[in-house]
């Protein structure tokens, strides 16, 4: 059974492996980008594409409650191409901003509209020093100094306002280091994950997830992936065909 579905930064690296696997399981998806170049994209791969801003409240609300989604995705960032080193420190910052003003606009506007469920991209390299590996229940770093201490921040925000929307279910996938198609890399170090499988998380958290956090990444010594694969069914080695 299809749902109708919201899908806030369908252009990003995860975007483009994630909407057709939504479309190919059913679902109609309206999917966002800030880039009108970027539509006709979004449009060949089976969504209805649809440019919009994030940080203005008014016009999201205004595009949620037109979607009318049963389910909004959010899998906005904001980082330079191949993670460029020399634009990382301005671009931390504004991903800051996206988890944290970004992710209070997409809430609201889902609640607006009748949403039931949320699904947002965090990262799994954020928890508090201590013993490895960690699971979804381990403390974030609150106590992060410096550059980390912007990232950290805006994911704790972006993590509270999904986990803490009345009304919805909301639920968190913290992502390893992304590689593989459109990320600029063939290679992540640990904790990483294929992007391909880490859309297939977002695609079986549309229909399998529950309230709360979920690590996806692949086997490695930092973070336990065990709640995703038993409660989401999720495969480290899953990849698109082609």
């Amino acid at each position: 059974m299809g749902h109708r579905i919201f899908l806030a930064g369908a252009s990003g690296a995860i975007g483009r492996r994630l909407v057709p696997q939504l479309v190919a399981a059913g679902h109609e998806v309206t999917a966002t980008t800030r880039q009108a170049a970027k539509v006709e994209d979004i449009r060949a791969l089976g969504a209805d594409p649809l440019v919009v801003d994030v940080f203005d409240a008014h016009g999201l609300r205004a595009a949620v409650l037109a979607a009318k989604p049963e389910i909004v995705i959010h899998q906005l960032t904001d980082l330079p191409a191949g993670l460029d080193p020399s634009k990382m420190a301005e671009a931390i910052a504004r991903n800051a901003r996206i988890r944290d003003e970004g992710t209070r606009n997409l809430v609201e506007a889902a609640k607006a509209a009748g949403a039931k469920r949320l699904i947002a991209q965090s990262i799994a390299w954020v928890y508090a020093p201590g013993a490895e590996p960690h699971a979804e229940s381990d403390a974030l770093d609150s106590g992060a100094e410096g550059g980390r201490a912007v990232s950290v921040g805006g994911v704790i925000a972006l993590e509270k306002h999904v986990l803490d929307a009345s009304l919805i279910t909301g639920i968190v996938l913290r992502y390893g280091h992304l590689y593989g198609p459109g990320t600029g890399a063939a290679a992540a170090a640990d904790p990483a994950v294929h992007v391909d499988a880490a859309a297939n998380a977002a695609l079986l958290a549309v229909e399998r997830g529950t309230q709360g956090a979920f690590n996806v990444a692949e086997p490695n010594g930092h973070i336990t992936t065990d709640k995703a694969v038993a409660e989401l069914g999720w495969r480290a080695g899953f990849r698109l065909a082609g």
